[in-house]
């Protein structure tokens, strides 16, 4: 995509990880018997930034890739769902990152991460930042993996820093203990908090599951989770509660709950980057948190009901029926 001569800011610029999901064509079959696979992009930043453009608004991430045949696809994809990639660069001698999953609807997906030696979404340097194009963004969205390891974690603190909270600053909690080298076992680690905890400094909106909320606050019921990230520093915090639905409570302590639209699960995994980019646009259209909540809901139903997560993101269409009572 060419440089916009007009400098006009976008409504969205997300900022972590990327990779190729290679997802099974049989459902309900084990990796090891699996014979067919689909080649999809990947990465929960990133695919968050396809949902928000597959919505209507103008988009880009930052991240990096192998300088391989999977980066060039990459690439090439991005532009296809109209998602500026002029900050996707490859890093010599570090392959793209695949992912694999295993598909056992409705509640079962797990996930196999092949990131070694190094993810190069990872590398990462504050040098290399356009930073006034990340003041500028109307909405800038970072997640918890980008502060899993340097010069990454470094990078993304700079990039917070920066901003300043100008606009809507999220921060994704995504804790994917798997990525995070610590000399501890288990989620609640002090490293990670303090790093959670300095992000949150600077973030005007916090998104997570209740695990992921444990970690950033030390607090795992919905309610104290929400207000222990208010007082961390946002103005909204979102607490997606899995089969109960999400929470939204805003500083002024009033809080909404929306339940989950039922939803026949093929693969759940794209769902909530689905929600993140419906977030997005709901928070860019200025609606109630209420509306907010119910349509990205909507959003993350749809892609829960299909295979793929990036390609199968909806556009405003698919959720609008939705909402109306439609199938998703």
């Amino acid at each position: 995509m060419e440089a916009d001569p007009y400098g006009v800011p976008y409504d969205v610029i997300t900022m972590g990880r990327i990779g190729v999901d290679l997802y099974p064509l049989q459902t309900g079959v084990p990796l090891s018997r699996v014979t067919s696979f689909g080649k999809f992009v990947g990465g929960s930043p990133t695919n968050v930034a396809v949902a928000a453009a597959r919505l209507g608004r103008r988009t880009a991430v930052i991240t990096r890739t192998g300088e391989d045949p999977f980066g060039e696809y990459l690439r090439a994809e991005l532009v296809e769902f109209g998602v500026d990639a002029r900050w996707v660069t490859p890093v010599p001698g570090l392959p793209t990152p695949v992912t694999f999953c295993e598909i056992f609807p409705p509640d079962d997906f797990p996930l196999y991460f092949y990131r070694e030696p190094k993810a190069p979404d990872l590398e990462l340097y504050e040098a290399e930042l356009d930073l006034d194009a990340i003041r500028a963004a109307r909405i800038f969205w970072v997640t918890g993996t980008g502060l899993s390891v340097e010069p990454s974690r470094s990078t993304t603190l700079a990039a917070l820093a920066a901003r300043a909270r100008a606009g809507i600053t999220v921060f994704d909690l995504d804790w994917r203990p798997m990525f995070w080298k610590t000399t501890e076992t288990g989620t609640e680690t002090e490293e990670t908090t303090r790093y959670y905890r300095d992000a949150l400094r600077y973030a005007t909106v916090a998104v997570g599951n209740l695990d992921e909320c444990a970690v950033a606050t030390g607090e795992r019921e919905p309610y104290a989770a929400a207000r222990a990230l208010l007082v961390a520093g946002v103005e909204l915090a979102v607490v997606k509660q899995g089969p109960k639905g999400v929470l939204a409570m805003g500083r002024d302590g009033r809080a909404v709950e929306v339940p989950p639209v039922e939803v026949e699960v093929v693969n759940g995994l794209g769902a909530g980057d689905a929600f993140g980019g419906a977030l997005c646009h709901g928070l860019l259209a200025g609606w109630e948190t209420e509306r907010i909540a119910r349509y990205a809901n909507a959003a993350g139903a749809i892609v829960a009901s299909r295979l793929a997560c990036s390609s199968a993101m909806p556009f405003p269409d698919e959720v609008e029926r939705v909402l109306a009572g439609g199938a998703a």
